[in-house]
C-alpha cells in the first residue's frame, strides 16, 4: 500500500499530469487557451511514431519467441471480450439503449494507445524495464472490439452498419494504426543502428512533446466534461471507473499467465484498462452512426482517461511489481 500510494503521489506531481491537469482546469474555465488542431495532430504522429519505432527496436534486439506470440493471441482475445463485459455491466449501471451501450463498449476493449505512451513514461521514470514488444500488442488491440460491438448490436437486431468493405478500411488502414505498426516494422528492420542515427529526435524531445499533447488532450476531456454533463448519469459515471479496474484485472492475470516481466504485466494492465478515444469512435461513425457519440466520448476520454492517467496507471504498477517481484 505504501508503495502504491508513492507511486501515486509522484505520479500526480510529474510534468505529464500536470499539464493534462492545467488543460482540464483551462477548459473548465473557459479559458481561450488552444492548441491549434494541426499542431496536436503533429504531436500525435510524433508520439505514434516514436513508440512504435522504439518497439520495434526492442524485438529487433531481443529477437521473436513464443511469448511475443501468445501475448499478441491474447490481446486480441482480451480485446475482443471484454466490450461483452462491458456490454453486461452497461445493462446493470447504465440504462443505456442497446446501441450506445454497444458503442461504448467498444471503446472500452480497444485501448489508449496515449494511456499506454504514459504507462510506458511512468514505468522508464521508475527504472522499470518492459517486453518491447508491447506496443505490438497494443496495435492488435486496436480492432477485435469494434468487431464484437458489431456482433452485439446483430445480436439483438439493430439497424447499424455491417461489416463491409468500407467498414474494414476504416478499421484496418486508421491512421494511428498505420503509423503504429509502419514505425514498428521500420524499428524492427533497422534496429539498434537505426535507432543511434534518430535518437536525438526520437528520444530527447519525447517527454515534452507528451506534456504539449497531454495539455491539450486536459483540454478537450474538459470541455467533453462540460457538454456532457447533462447526458450522463451516474450509475454511467460509474462504470467509466469500475470497468477500468475489471480489464486491468484481466490483463493482470494474462500478464502473469504469459510469464511476463514486471514492466509487461503493467502495461498488459493500462491496455486492458484504457478505452480508446481516437481509432473506435472514427469507426462507431461509419459503423453505429445513430450511436450518441456525447456518451462514449465524454466517457473514455472525460472519465475513463483522467482516471487512468492520475490514479490507474500508479496502481496497476504497484500491483504488477508486488505480485512479481519486480
Amino acid at each position: 500500500m505504501e508503495q502504491m500510494l508513492s507511486l501515486a503521489a509522484a505520479n500526480l506531481l510529474s510534468p505529464i499530469i500536470l499539464s493534462f491537469a492545467l488543460g482540464v482546469a483551462a477548459a473548465l474555465a473557459r479559458s481561450d487557451l488552444n492548441i491549434p488542431e494541426a499542431v496536436a495532430k503533429g504531436m500525435s504522429i510524433y508520439l505514434l511514431f516514436a513508440i512504435g519505432f522504439k518497439g520495434g527496436v526492442s524485438v529487433a534486439d531481443h529477437g521473436i519467441d513464443a511469448t511475443l506470440a501468445l501475448s499478441l493471441l491474447a490481446g486480441i482475445v482480451l480485446s475482443a471480450a471484454l466490450p461483452l463485459i462491458a456490454f453486461a455491466l452497461l445493462q446493470v449501471m447504465g440504462n443505456l439503449s442497446r446501441l450506445d451501450a454497444a458503442a461504448v463498449a467498444a471503446h472500452y476493449g480497444s485501448i489508449s494507445i496515449v494511456t499506454f505512451v504514459a504507462g510506458t513514461s511512468v514505468l522508464e521514470s521508475g527504472g522499470i524495464v518492459a517486453e518491447g514488444y508491447m506496443v505490438a500488442v497494443a496495435a492488435a488491440m486496436e480492432a477485435p472490439a469494434i468487431l464484437s460491438a458489431l456482433w452485439l448490436i446483430s445480436r439483438g437486431g439493430g439497424d447499424g452498419k455491417r461489416m463491409d468493405g468500407e467498414l474494414m478500411r476504416e478499421i484496418m488502414l486508421n491512421g494511428s494504426i498505420v503509423l503504429l505498426v509502419g514505425s514498428f516494422l521500420i524499428g524492427w528492420v533497422t534496429g539498434v543502428e537505426g535507432l543511434a542515427r534518430i535518437e536525438s529526435f526520437i528520444v530527447s524531445p519525447f517527454q515534452g512533446v507528451l506534456c504539449l499533447f497531454l495539455l491539450d488532450m486536459g483540454l478537450v476531456a474538459g470541455r467533453g466534461l462540460r457538454g456532457g454533463s447533462g447526458v450522463l448519469r451516474p450509475g454511467v459515471l460509474a462504470f467509466g471507473v469500475v470497468m477500468p479496474l475489471i480489464g486491468a484485472t484481466a490483463g493482470l492475470a494474462t500478464g502473469l499467465l504469459l510469464g511476463l516481466t514486471t514492466g509487461g504485466v503493467a502495461l498488459f494492465m493500462v491496455l486492458s484498462a484504457s478505452a480508446s478515444y481516437i481509432a473506435v469512435p472514427a469507426a462507431m461513425r461509419v459503423a453505429l452512426p445513430e450511436a450518441n457519440p456525447s456518451i462514449y466520448l465524454t466517457l473514455s476520454l472525460g472519465v475513463t482517461f483522467p482516471f487512468n492517467l492520475t490514479l490507474g496507471i500508479p496502481v496497476y504498477v504497484a500491483i504488477a511489481s508486488a505480485l512479481t517481484g519486480g
